[in-house]
């Protein structure tokens, strides 16, 4: 694992993990990014790269507003789903999910590595309630092998997420 932290100008970073350290840094997040040699592009990957439950891990998931073709960025648990009938009543209007060239071009990233902060286009920020009741959390980095620690708090405060429950209910 390699790591490097903001200070250090994470000179050693892909560049995709160098804008996403440079939107930490301005948004006064002291994160270490950390860059695993195996892939952390499913939750199921991340949580292994880390050694934490796949709960723990921070999905970042674009949509596509119908009513005026937005971006929206839902944070969810590793774990959970969203339930689009919940997100259309947080974000106003239906939603639908977004293809690879959409999420290239309002992020700037690759599916994969979407990180919650530091996208080319504003997007409407949506974090599942459910992510308040961890202490930490892993989110994405950049790139399909990037991720860096933070704070369900800290996450809706850096990203301005709306916080509201957006995880389908599990199957009984």
């Amino acid at each position: 694992m390699a790591e490097a932290t903001i200070a250090d100008g994470a000179a050693g970073l892909p560049a995709a993990a160098r804008r996403v350290a440079a939107a930490l840094e301005a948004a006064g997040h002291p994160a270490v990014i950390r860059i695993f040699p195996d892939s952390t592009r499913s939750a199921a990957e991340a949580a292994a790269a880390v050694g934490c439950r796949t709960e723990e891990i921070v999905k970042s998931l674009i949509f596509r507003r119908s009513s005026d073709d937005s971006a929206v960025l839902v944070l969810i648990g590793g774990a959970d789903r969203v339930d689009t009938a919940k997100l259309a009543l947080v974000v106003g209007s239906k939603t639908g999910r977004a293809d690879a060239d959409f999420v290239r071009r309002t992020t700037g990233y690759a599916i994969g590595g979407v990180p919650p902060l530091g996208h080319a286009t504003p997007a409407v920020v949506v974090m599942d309630e459910g992510l308040m009741a961890l202490s930490t959390a892993w989110a994405a980095a950049g790139t399909p092998h990037a991720v860096f620690e933070t704070t369900p708090g800290d996450l809706a405060r850096i990203t301005g997420a709306v916080v509201a429950a957006v995880a389908a209910t599990p199957a009984a």
